[in-house]
């Protein structure tokens, strides 16, 4: 068993099973923050409504768990893959080979995670143990977490649209680490074929501009529309 985890066809299975929790966290996280376009009442409704739900409770920590050991795992592997390779292989033109994407995962990787770290920093952290002052919503009191996320994007002048900027680009990024990362996991997985590769594919770049466009829709509402 070791031998299989440690072979090359072990590594690129842990890393397939735990990209899907991260596949499947981003579409809870994404479907929670939309209600942030329908007002701070159907936004703040479903914050509470995430954070007192003992199923949610449950799951979402698990999928964030596989989360982030999908992301610690793959720098390791990679870290250990520079390691090995004192000698520098002859160069080939890889451009024929691969896609931009799947030549430059690690470095996505590692820019989500940069950006993922301010996320937190920035929302989660100040929900758990900052003061963000409290509201009634149909008669329950509850965090006023609509006024943590729009006073990111409106408040502040030059720096809210820096961290709007931020947040768009981070999300670009994470949507073109999706792109390959889909339907490689279920290639590696082996639930992927000729025919279904193209199926994977095409539902994989649907899924990635979904993340991609459905969270970066958020600040520019908040700067633009609002």
């Amino acid at each position: 068993m070791s031998n299989f985890i440690n072979s090359s066809i072990g590594k690129k299975l842990i890393m397939s099973i735990s990209g899907l929790f991260l596949i499947v966290f981003l579409l809870v996280h994404l479907t929670a923050n939309l209600f942030l376009l329908g007002g701070s009442d159907a936004f703040n409704l479903s914050a509470h409504f995430m954070g007192t739900n003992p199923v949610i409770q449950i799951m979402q920590p698990v999928l964030a768990l596989g989360f982030l050991f999908h992301i610690v795992y793959s720098l390791i592997v990679q870290f250990k893959n520079w390691a090995s390779r004192p000698v520098k292989y002859a160069k080939v033109n890889q451009k024929e080979a691969s896609t931009w994407v799947s030549r430059n995962m690690i470095w996505l990787g590692i820019f989500v995670l940069a950006f993922l770290t301010l996320h937190i920093l920035n929302f989660y952290w100040k929900l758990q143990f900052g003061e963000i002052g409290t509201v009634v919503v149909n008669g329950e009191k509850m965090e006023n977490a609509y006024a943590l996320v729009a006073g990111l994007f409106t408040e502040g002048g030059t720096l809210a649209y820096i961290y709007s900027g931020i947040y768009i680009i981070g999300f670009i990024a994470l949507g073109l680490h999706l792109h390959h990362a889909l339907w490689s996991s279920f290639q590696t997985i082996g639930w992927s074929n000729i025919k279904w590769r193209k199926i994977l594919t095409v539902i994989g770049d649907i899924y990635a501009i979904l993340i991609a466009v459905g969270f970066s829709i958020i600040p520019i509402y908040f700067l633009f529309i609002r």
